[in-house]
């Protein structure tokens, strides 16, 4: 059978796994560590995340099926140009850029360019933006260049973006920068499954902690006890109880099923970039996971974050950050020592990891640190401050308290209410506080460069992200996207998002075609976005300057969240 031709693996094909396949003691114990179990990633694909050497403004590119073996496991993916993540594309600010997509699948796919400021139907989202491609067809994209940095992008068809569907950008500057690195490398992360992503839907539908098997237990108890005292530690887990949600729940899909790559390479297969001591080196970070944050060190080396979203910031130097779900980080490290240092992505419910290596020369490793303790949510993360951790939870008790202004209803679509989100961007998040590390937070962005437009918002729009875990369903203001109707802009308005967490998760909000000013103190220099991580029980804004008109996608970009109601179309007209 011609291979352009061949039929991909349906979205519910796949092994499925039972759960009782998970209870095998110590070899689920051994898999929630992150032990890398796979001996080969990718054995029959070259990857293709090197930076080409010089931009181009043309270029064909071929979504084809592709048998991969990734853990020891093949599968026939949905790949583009042969590769796994896909080429890396490089154009340059001013240029107008031609991409052909020509889709030899047999299914229809598309492919959005995260962060890129192109005209709404070169967007590549089908059904909003346009019609997608279909099997046998192509597709040109053509859009003029309006930006520089580091962005990515994906497949917004049938979950072809879990399935291997993405690959880097990288954009020049329309003037030339001087050069303060030697050298360059495009470090893409992400989650692998051989379970299909409609297979985990379906287990996450059946029951929300399917892939959660670090539950409290008497051993924690008797631990949390000896911190916090016997009556405080029950106390605390009754309150949990009351409100029928686990403390433990950061992730929804976990290590437990979850390979997690670096470039396209499990942990043990090691990618590795090369470098002379002394040189600095550029890392360009991007998650492109369905359902994973990252944080990220080298130990024995500090970063000096430079750029977020493809935006330049003023250098924060740290040892550490977290990376949500479509964002981007882009980093100078500069190693002394002819010595290897891991590039260590543990993932935030601490199930596992991604890690390559810096070195001298091939073949050079370094140590992998262990993975810190699993993260515990609070009832700050319930949006409850500690003067409200002694109310009745039970049955979410409501009587007496004082409802915030544009509260959701509690309804099967909204399992919680925050009663009083707070301000968490100087929080680096749940697992990072107090590690004796310097890690970065929201409120240590600052742009190099002031905001184009400093009109004051002449408008706000609130919104509640809200969840129900039981039934597993997601939305705005309590309404999932079948439900909901579109947020209108006015073309030149320029308005105030405001966004408030009720769940216990959190969310990398994107919103597609626009930029989003994150308020983080910084007034004029405050950072812009393209994917802003709400954390639980907290509240943000970000200021948006509605002047691209069209029909935009707004959504989380956890994959099970999106396509499960969270998700909203932004109308500019």
């Amino acid at each position: 059978m011609d291979p352009y031709t061949m039929p991909v693996s349906s979205p519910r094909s796949g092994r499925g796994l039972a759960r009782r396949q998970f209870i095998t003691g110590a070899s689920a114990l051994a898999a929630m560590t992150g032990l890398p179990t796979a001996r080969r990633a990718q054995a029959d694909t070259p990857f293709a995340t090197a930076i080409p050497t010089e931009a181009r403004s043309v270029y064909d590119l071929n979504i084809s099926p592709l048998p991969c073996t990734i853990a020891g496991k093949t599968q026939t993916i949905p790949a583009m140009n042969g590769s796994m993540p896909g080429p890396t594309l490089r154009w340059r600010e001013g240029d107008m850029v031609t991409l052909n997509v020509h889709n030899h699948l047999a299914e229809d796919t598309s492919i959005h360019w995260h962060g890129i400021r192109c005209p709404a139907d070169m967007d590549g989202v089908p059904g909003l933006s346009f019609g997608g491609i279909a099997p046998g067809k192509s597709f040109a994209y053509r859009f003029p260049v309006r930006q520089s940095g580091t962005y990515w992008y994906h497949s917004h068809s049938n979950m072809q973006e879990a399935r291997g569907l993405y690959g880097a950008i990288i954009i020049d500057p329309r003037t030339p920068q001087a050069r303060t690195w030697e050298r360059d490398y495009v470090i893409i992360l992400s989650d692998w499954s051989d379970v299909a992503p409609h297979d985990i839907i379906s287990n996450l539908k059946f029951q929300d902690d399917y892939y959660n098997f670090r539950q409290r237990t008497a051993v924690s108890l008797v631990r949390d006890a000896r911190k916090e005292g016997l009556g405080p530690a029950i106390k605390n887990r009754l309150q949990w109880a009351g409100m029928n949600m686990s403390a433990t729940d950061i992730s929804d899909v976990t290590g437990i099923i979850y390979t997690y790559l670096m470039n396209g390479c499990t942990p043990d297969t090691n990618w590795t970039g090369l470098f002379r001591p002394n040189e600095r080196i550029r890392l360009r970070f991007i998650n492109a996971s369905s359902m994973t944050f990252y944080d990220i060190r080298i130990p024995g080396l500090q970063m000096d974050v430079v750029q977020t979203d493809g935006n330049d910031v003023d250098p924060v130097r740290v040892d550490e950050f977290r990376i949500g779900v479509a964002e981007t980080y882009d980093c100078i490290v500069q190693p002394k020592d002819n010595k290897a240092y891991t590039i260590f992505a543990q993932t935030e419910d601490r199930t596992g990891f991604a890690r390559g290596t810096l070195a001298p020369q091939k073949g050079m490793q370094a140590a992998i640190p262990p993975m810190d303790p699993r993260p515990v949510r609070t009832m700050l993360d319930m949006g409850m401050p500690e003067t409200m951790k002694g109310m009745d939870m039970k049955g979410m008790n409501m009587k007496g308290m004082n409802m915030p202004r544009h509260t959701p209803p509690l309804n099967v679509e909204n399992q919680n209410i925050a009663r009083m989100p707070t301000d968490r961007l100087a929080d680096p998040g749940d697992g990072l506080r107090n590690n004796g590390r310097r890690v970065l937070s929201y409120a240590d962005l600052r742009a190099t460069r002031p905001a184009e437009d400093t009109r004051p918002p002449s408008r706000e729009i609130t919104l509640h992200l809200t969840g129900n875990m039981e039934r597993y369903i997601w939305g705005f203001d309590g309404k999932k996207f079948s439900e909901a109707e579109p947020i209108p802009l006015r073309l030149g308005e320029r308005v105030r998002f405001t966004l408030i967490n009720d769940t216990m998760m959190e969310h990398p909000i994107h919103l597609h075609g626009l930029w989003s000013e994150l308020e983080n103190g910084q007034g004029a220099y405050n950072p812009v976005k393209h994917t802003i991580i709400v954390q639980p029980g907290s509240k943000l804004s970000y200021l948006v300057s509605a002047d691209t008109p069209g029909l935009w996608a707004y959504h989380c970009h956890l994959l099970y969240h999106m396509d499960l109601g969270m998700f909203r179309t932004v109308v500019v007209s």
